[in-house]
């Protein structure tokens, strides 16, 4: 990895392989088999998204030991590789931020998102070519070391625009990871060239779902019969208060039903899929569809589904 202009690289978090496995499992079984597989069935641009990016980052992390391991292949294997991506001091596995892997052009800017110069200098690097499998983890960060996810902010369209191409059609062995809170944050040509995987939260933090509580509370075992009455109890929660509050507060619930119950595997399935038809409302509320349409979809997709 390049260094940093503002940070030394002890202050970016170590990987601990076993510790995000056994948060993960269902994702790290995925990623193990479609690695394992011979043509490495995973896709080339990866958009995790929710509330914990910490995990976010430790999984892309996991995922690029496992694309250059050279040893046993094992969870401890103690190849190289292994221990370059562990210690995050790979050569070719670059996070990129405002602060982290910069072009020379910005060196005297104060770093305010991802520029322009940095996606030309990407696309330039990645025409060269490397024994390893290159993995760029997009993200952001403060100037302590704190990760946090891309907004339209800090990866601004145009600097996301100058790599549509080269995510589109990358060079060999080359994968590209989004971390995000919401797949909204994400520029909407990214995200539909990506595969998208929820990562929920497994930290004690507070999730505000005081609005929806009395709406969602019993939704999971909704009569298919009682699917108009839900929608209405919807539709009026969206005339008194903000749809997008409505919405977040929607999958808070569902985050916090997901967490004490992960190892309930098709309840897991449930929860992810309802959060994700979430995603889909916010989404045309931003493309400001009708309200009363958005609200109707929702609640028969969630109770009929």
């Amino acid at each position: 990895m390049r260094s940093s202009d503002n940070l030394e690289q002890e202050n970016f978090y170590s990987l601990d392989s076993v510790g995000i496995r056994k948060k993960y499992p269902f994702l790290s079984k995925y990623f193990t088999n479609g690695i394992a597989n011979s043509d490495k069935s995973i896709g080339h641009c990866i958009l995790f998204y929710g509330t914990d990016i910490d995990s976010q980052y430790e999984l892309a992390l996991e995922i690029a030991r496992m694309l250059n391991c050279t040893g046993t292949h094992d969870i401890d294997c103690d190849c190289l590789n292994c221990r370059w991506i562990r210690e995050n001091r790979h050569p070719a596995v670059l996070t990129i931020t405002r602060f982290d892997n910069r072009a020379p052009e910005d060196a005297n800017n104060a770093g305010n998102n991802i520029s322009i110069n940095q996606s030309r200098m990407i696309r330039k690097d990645l025409m060269v070519m490397s024994d390893y499998h290159r993995v760029l983890i997009f993200c952001d960060r403060d100037k302590d070391g704190n990760l946090s996810g891309l907004t339209d902010i800090n990866f601004p369209d145009a600097a996301a625009n100058a790599l549509l191409k080269t995510f589109e059609e990358p060079p060999f062995k080359t994968t590209f990871f989004f971390l995000a809170k919401d797949r909204s944050d994400v520029l909407t040509t990214i995200v539909s060239r990506c595969q998208s995987f929820f990562v929920p939260s497994m930290k004690n933090e507070p999730r505000d779902f005081t609005l929806v509580k009395n709406l969602m509370e019993n939704y999971l075992e909704l009569e298919r019969n009682r699917v108009l009455d839900f929608n209405n109890e919807l539709a009026e929660l969206l005339k008194e208060h903000s749809p997008s509050e409505i919405f977040v507060q929607m999958q808070n619930y569902m985050a916090e039903l997901l967490k004490s119950n992960f190892d309930n595997k098709l309840l897991k399935m449930k929860l992810i899929n309802d959060i994700n038809i979430v995603e889909k409302a916010k989404k045309e509320y931003k493309l400001n569809m009708n309200i009363q349409t958005i609200a109707e979809n929702l609640s028969f997709d969630l109770i009929l589904n």
